[in-house]
């Protein structure tokens, strides 16, 4: 696909992604989805309302009305579509910086539009077929203020409560200045845990921290949880469909470790995960420890969910899906990536034993993630012939499902170029930080000759 990646379409406002671009999406969705009536929502960046003017638009002027959400999680945006069952454009770039933004489409059933839905709608986005309405029959929009509060209530009735309250839990809580500011502490707090916040407005500059939950950006959070004496904290990102964990001594938790540890809380032998092609070997040891099948599919949520989807048809029980970045299907729920939701089951595990014991089976593993941006397609052109030359002269298995990830038994790097930014990445894993850093830098330094050599 030229214009949708792994996860919607992204950019720089301005600067390739423009009101412009995003009305003519919204105008072929529109055209393609055949509705009366469809969702705008959008995160909390400072160009989100302009965009979702923008997208409000387009769906109007092929005749669509629009039922506009305002700042909202993107579960809670997608639970909305679901339950109403209307296709929904939601406006945000989750972990990217500031000076970004995206769209994301959902169908009608309340799941993020798989491959093909995209390949559709992209068509004519690039061949400019719009269903124009006459100027008797455009649309209509209203401004909808329930959906944030609803989408509480249904994960309020999806968890345990009761375990989690009788445990007398401290959370902290780090929203990132993301819309989960406007529904997590209230979510958190109604399970019945004492909840202490940073970072809980909703503010599209990001003034406390990237939106990004990674360990380098959660220092606030891991000292919040030391201070507070709190059980568990939690980071969300931009739009609120990661979590991310420090436990009870305020260290981080690696996403890795995370998924497999609620991985194996879920998996029954019989059953399907699906991972992307990054996937941790702590996920493929709970998988074979429980007798659970593993799936691997290109990285991305858009990937995931059609291959979950795949499976489902086929008759498989897939109670779990995901990366280890936070982004966590429970597609037995809902097929849409919670944080909130993954945050309670988390605290589920937590209610019986301290969160660094959860995850203690889990951390054998160092990983190591490098990027390298690239300005033009003959440097990204250049990045990738010299990841395949690096593939083809190395002695590991390559699995080429999403750029080449090559196996050496007892440790895995991954280069592929990033569905979201102009970056190349080079993910290792291994037993040890030394080994996973060495590894890494020798598929990075190849790709970094290439690139110099350009010059």
């Amino acid at each position: 696909m030229r214009l949708f990646g792994s996860s919607g379409t992204r950019g720089v406002v301005g600067d390739g992604l423009t009101p412009e671009f995003v009305l003519r999406i919204a105008k072929a969705a529109g055209t393609v989805w055949e509705t009366d009536r469809a969702v705008v929502a959008r995160d909390a960046r400072t160009t989100g309302e302009m965009l979702s003017n923008a997208a409000t638009s387009g769906l109007e002027s092929v005749g669509v009305d629009v039922d506009r959400l305002g700042p909202t999680p993107t579960p809670s945006a997608v639970r909305y579509a679901g339950e109403t069952a209307r296709p929904a454009i939601v406006i945000t770039a989750s972990h990217n910086p500031p000076e970004y933004n995206g769209v994301k489409l959902v169908g009608a059933d309340g799941v993020e539009l798989g491959v093909a839905d995209l390949e559709e709608i992209e068509s004519h986005v690039l061949e400019d077929r719009f269903s124009t309405a006459a100027w008797d029959a455009v649309g209509e929009s209203r401004r909808i203020e329930s959906a944030n509060r609803e989408y509480v209530a249904d994960l309020l009735d999806a968890v345990d409560r009761e375990s989690i309250a009788a445990a007398d839990l401290t959370v902290a809580l780090d929203p990132g200045h993301g819309p989960g500011a406007l529904t997590s502490p209230e979510f958190f707090r109604e399970l019945g845990c004492e909840v202490v916040t940073v970072n809980a407005n909703a503010d599209g500059h990001f003034p406390g921290r990237p939106s990004e939950p990674v360990e380098s950006n959660l220092r606030d959070l891991e000292s919040l949880v030391r201070a507070a004496d709190a059980d568990v904290g939690i980071a969300h990102d931009g739009d609120a469909d990661r979590a991310v964990f420090v436990d009870e001594r305020g260290e981080f938790v690696a996403g890795e470790a995370s998924l497999a540890a609620l991985a194996a809380a879920e998996l029954d032998a019989g059953d399907t995960a699906v991972a992307a092609v990054n996937v941790s070997q702590r996920l493929v040891d709970v998988c074979d420890d429980a007798g659970a099948t593993l799936e691997l599919t290109p990285i991305g949520a858009t990937n995931i969910i059609t291959r979950i989807r795949d499976l489902h048809a086929a008759g498989e029980r897939v109670p779990i899906a995901g990366e280890g970045n936070g982004g966590i299907f429970y597609p037995e729920y809902r097929l849409v990536r919670d944080g909130a939701y993954v945050g309670a089951k988390f605290l589920e595990l937590v209610a019986e034993r301290p969160a660094s014991a959860v995850v203690a089976p889990y951390t054998d593993y160092e990983n190591v993630r490098i990027n390298l941006a690239y300005d033009s397609e003959a440097e990204l052109d250049a990045m990738l012939d010299a990841a395949r030359d690096f593939a083809e002269s190395v002695d590991a298995d390559p699995n080429t499902i999403d750029g080449y990830r090559l196996d050496y038994g007892d440790a895995w790097v991954l280069v592929r170029p990033s569905g979201t930014e102009p970056k190349v990445r080079v993910y290792a894993e291994a037993g040890d930080a030394e080994r996973a850093s060495d590894l890494a830098e020798q598929a990075a330094d190849r790709l970094r000759d290439a690139l110099a050599e350009l010059y």
